[in-house]
């Protein structure tokens, strides 16, 4: 039987979830996002955020991300992100094809991250001109591509350069409750407090269904964001299903405990791989340098995982799920030790 670590998307629906979607499917209710559960949404956002937002369900994160960038950036505009984002790599050009065209400007970084000063100097790189696309927004995510995790200081840095150039702030959060949960911080520290406008908030890879929304911390930054939405083919008629999955979700913080966990196990596996975790632990992923026999023999013990990095690098990933079992678990740390003490 394989033990799948490839992603958290091959992860069941969280049984909270699955019931209220059950509870949501009883009856009548107005299309479009007119109907209890999505009513109730932007309150108990405003609830966790802990300030006034703008919220807007969507199906996937790529449309979340793609159509909060789109509405923060122009056609002849531009956003720097980190070269291993999520929407440099595995978007196939969406926030490029919603935007109408606004470029993605690419910065390196350690762990996935952007520092303030490599931010800086890609601005300094690409002066403005009626010739050129004028940068209008960062991008970071968190947690990161590699597993790395923002500090409040890290985002509030980035965010008062950006600022200062006039540019807006996106968050990707496809995994940002394990962030918080790593964090043991308040959702709001990692987000307008530290200066984000705009955050993708991800519940898909963390026991939803199908369920991303849309978070404005600012009225004004919302926009034509419900034209975008539509034209982009994300007013969903039967909304209900989505908000019913985010309000479940949210309830007795649901996210925080199943991303808690994940976290934790994760932990585990790191301290069992040792030395040959090439990133810090700090999330649900984990990244190892094994060398190509110890990843053929993962494999040959039937484990689920990604190859990572340059081809024959000897790099993987795991990615540790809401509901890994402890015996996937153990199974998997028990491998990593014979196969590391070998040498």
């Amino acid at each position: 039987m394989s033990r799948y670590f490839k992603s958290d998307n091959t992860a069941p629906v969280a049984p909270e979830i699955m019931a209220a979607l059950q509870a949501a499917n009883e009856g009548y209710a107005r299309g479009y996002g007119d109907d209890p559960w999505t009513a109730q949404l932007e309150q108990r956002f405003t609830k966790l955020f802990e300030r006034d937002v703008k919220v807007f369900p969507v199906s996937t994160g790529t449309a979340a991300n793609a159509l909060a960038l789109a509405t923060l950036v122009p056609p002849y505009g531009a956003v720097l992100t980190h070269e291993e984002a999520h929407i440099v790599r595995d978007e196939c050009g969406a926030p490029e094809f919603m935007s109408g065209g606004a470029r993605l400007i690419l910065t390196g970084g350690r762990g996935a991250k952007i520092a303030p000063e490599t931010l800086a100097a890609a601005l300094d790189a690409n002066p403005t001109s009626v010739h050129t696309v004028q940068p209008r927004a960062v991008s970071i995510t968190q947690a990161t591509e590699l597993g790395t995790i923002y500090q409040p200081h890290e985002i509030a840095a980035l965010s008062k350069l950006a600022h200062a150039r006039g540019l807006r702030m996106h968050m990707d959060g496809a995994r940002f409750a394990n962030a918080v949960a790593a964090l043991g911080c308040a959702p709001a520290d990692i987000t307008w407090r530290a200066g984000i406008d705009v955050l993708s908030f991800g519940a898909t890879k963390n026991g939803a269904l199908t369920a991303e929304a849309v978070v404005f911390f600012s009225p004004e930054h919302v926009a034509d964001f419900e034209f975008r939405r539509k034209r982009a083919a994300h007013l969903l008629s039967k909304m209900r299903y989505v908000s019913a999955q985010l309000l479940a979700y949210l309830d007795n913080d649901l996210w925080l405990k199943l991303a808690g966990r994940a976290n934790a196990l994760a932990q585990r596996v790191a301290t069992a791989a040792g030395s040959a975790c090439f990133e810090p632990v700090e999330a649900n992923e984990i990244f190892l340098q094994l060398g190509d026999a110890r990843i053929a023999a993962l494999r040959a013990l039937d484990f689920e995982f990604y190859d990572w990095g340059a081809s024959n690098s000897g790099q993987a990933r795991f990615v540790v799920s809401w509901c890994q079992s402890e015996d996937d678990i153990e199974a998997l740390c028990a491998a990593l030790r014979e196969l590391l003490d070998r040498d």
